[in-house]
């Protein structure tokens, strides 16, 4: 389970958000520049909050004003937005930094359909190809949580339906907490079982979602 209660000064607002994300997919929804990706940043020791908690199955993060556990021993898996995969590297080399173990990393690549991939660069694959190895390298690492940065927003619709299937399935085999941003209310609705609403650096309101997965 995480805790998170990040307070920070942007720019523009403060953010000051708390919240629980359990065994479930969360989605941040909200205007661009509103506080979302900052949160993220935050879990994952990429940025710092001014004062709060932040805290995962027990083991705390930051407290205060104090981060107590760098980013590298976190345990979270990132997708960021462009998918953050190393150019000069094939794909096994960029699912294969930072596993834990081979024989995971491995069966991941099966499970995701990119097994015949192994030898290809970043620049030879689709967009699509590329979410699913940046997703199967996140997992390689054996997280305890899944931050997720616009995965989806740059593939064209069957491939981000595809995407939409992979995630709900690997969130249920898992059964981590995950947290998802995105721009896309439709999305939002199809993917969480919660959706946060914020604005502004606040949260408006927050939706248990009543559709069913696929």
């Amino acid at each position: 389970m995480l805790n998170v209660h990040i307070r920070k000064s942007l720019f523009h607002f403060e953010l000051d958000v708390e919240f629980v994300v359990r065994n479930e997919i969360v989605v941040l929804f909200g205007a661009s520049g509103s506080g979302k990706t900052t949160i993220l940043n935050c879990i994952a020791g990429l940025s710092k909050a001014n004062e709060g908690l932040i805290s995962l199955n027990d083991k705390i993060f930051f407290k205060g004003k104090k981060s107590h556990v760098p980013m590298q021993q976190r345990k979270i898996g990132y997708l960021f937005q462009d998918y953050a995969l190393f150019p000069h590297m094939t794909v096994w080399k960029n699912i294969s930094y930072g596993m834990k173990s081979e024989k995971l990393a491995k069966d991941l690549m099966e499970e995701l359909n990119i097994g015949h991939l192994i030898q290809q660069y970043p620049h030879e694959i689709s967009g699509g190809e590329k979410q699913r190895v940046a997703i199967a390298r996140a997992l390689a690492t054996e997280p305890q949580l899944l931050l997720l940065d616009e995965p989806f927003s740059a593939l064209d619709d069957e491939t981000r339906a595809k995407g939409h299937h992979e995630l709900i399935r690997l969130q249920k085999l898992w059964g981590i907490p995950v947290i998802m941003v995105t721009h896309s209310h439709e999305e939002a609705k199809k993917l969480g079982d919660r959706i946060i609403y914020i604005k502004r650096g606040k949260f408006q309101s927050t939706n248990e979602t009543q559709q069913s997965k696929v």
